[in-house]
């Protein structure tokens, strides 16, 4: 981090040694919480949680990762050594300390990078993996429960094909069990996702496919030694819970995992009331 420059109150951004532009929000006072969006969304996707936390008293933090949102379109870059750099950047420029980390899809995978990296010196309290890629997604003979590759490479053709409709397909299907009988769809939730992906860069969005599904974790759990809750909703049919939370727990020294029956991927937006209820508990405990 070389510079900053206010974009308004409440919000700004940071210039990395590389160059990119990383936009942040950053609201009230208190402990700070950070939290880490997925793919291929913004810092927008935790309004709920943001305007939840700060009305009790915390500091909330949200950046757009780089090539995403209102950060700067990287065409390098977008893997996870250099997410979890990025994260350091702001939380050595926001000098954040006792920070709560909390990442949702990809952002677990950023969260659990940077505080196995970085979480030393009191900077980091406490951190929640939620709906997180942990350990590692793609199928691999040391993770044979893994998802093929084929399934990240149809990801890939459909983004480079028509991204503007892949990314209308994927919150009106399986992000937030949308597809599922008597599902109470929000189209506004719909056009929300999709308003947030096409905000970014698609050479961004398409290296962090890879960044997602083939970067291994299992080091990185191992090395955490604060308090880390794994949320993760049994119904997620984007990350599946056999070959995430439930190995990534095994591999925390002090993981707490918490099972949500029914529950999409999205499930902090489309079930927010009990997401920030347990959040709140697990921050006071």
């Amino acid at each position: 981090m070389t510079s900053q420059t206010k974009t308004g109150s409440g919000s700004g951004t940071i210039t990395t040694k590389d160059g990119t532009q990383i936009f942040y929000k950053d609201w009230g006072t208190g402990q700070p919480i950070v939290f880490h969006h997925g793919w291929p969304l913004s810092s927008d996707d935790w309004d709920a949680q943001m305007l939840f936390f700060q009305a009790r008293g915390y500091r909330v933090i949200a950046h757009d990762r780089r090539g995403h949102g209102r950060s700067g379109q990287t065409d390098t870059g977008n893997e996870m050594d250099t997410y979890a750099a990025d994260v350091a950047a702001l939380a050595a420029h926001l000098d954040l300390k006792d920070a709560i980390h909390v990442g949702h899809s990809t952002g677990g995978g950023e969260v659990a990078r940077y505080v196995a990296q970085y979480g030393g010196g009191g900077r980091v309290a406490k951190a929640v993996l939620m709906g997180a890629v942990p350990p590692i997604m793609l199928k691999t003979p040391a993770n044979p429960g893994g998802l093929p590759i084929e399934v990240f490479d149809g990801f890939r053709a459909a983004l480079v094909a028509n991204r503007a409709q892949f990314f209308h397909d994927v919150p009106a299907g399986p992000f937030y069990g949308f597809n599922r009988p008597g599902a109470q769809v929000s189209e506004g939730v719909i056009d929300n996702w999709w308003r947030q992906g096409m905000m970014g860069g698609a050479k961004a969005h398409y290296d962090c496919i890879k960044a997602f599904s083939e970067t291994d974790f299992t080091e990185d759990l191992k090395k955490i030694d604060v308090p880390v809750l794994v949320m993760h909703g049994d119904d997620d049919q984007i990350v599946p819970i056999a070959d995430s939370a439930l190995l990534s727990v095994k591999l925390l020294k002090k993981g707490e995992l918490r099972i949500y029956k029914g529950f999409p991927h999205g499930m902090a937006t489309t079930h927010a009331e009990v997401i920030n209820a347990d959040l709140l508990a697990f921050f006071k405990a």
